[in-house]
């Protein structure tokens, strides 16, 4: 199995990380992993193509928002909390605390 893009804590950019959080699918997958450990590849209340949603976990995961672990053919992400807010102190919990909240059926 080829390795993940992950950048190290470092090597964080701000641009990228606001770009990967401007797109509301990818806002809900970092709410989401806000709210919980860990998160599978496919969470089940988004009905969106398995090839849109893997574009989506690459952006975050390259932007740094996230890590990804691999067990067999699944993946499991993680949000970088820490990391962020070592390297941008309170953007993410501004972010999501003024992020528009989903539509719930």
């Amino acid at each position: 199995m080829r390795s993940l893009t992950q950048p190290d804590r470092a090597d964080l950019d701000l641009t990228s990380v606001l770009h990967a959080l401007s797109d509301p699918v990818r806002l809900e997958l970092v709410r989401l992993m806000a709210s919980a450990d860990e998160v599978s590849c496919g969470p089940e209340h988004l009905d969106i193509p398995r090839s849109t949603l893997s574009n989506h976990w690459r952006i975050l995961r390259e932007a740094g928002l996230t890590w990804t672990r691999s067990e067999g053919k699944a993946r499991y992400m993680t949000l970088r909390r820490d990391d962020l807010e070592t390297r941008f102190p309170g953007v993410l919990a501004a972010i999501l605390a003024c992020a528009p909240s989903p539509p719930h059926e």
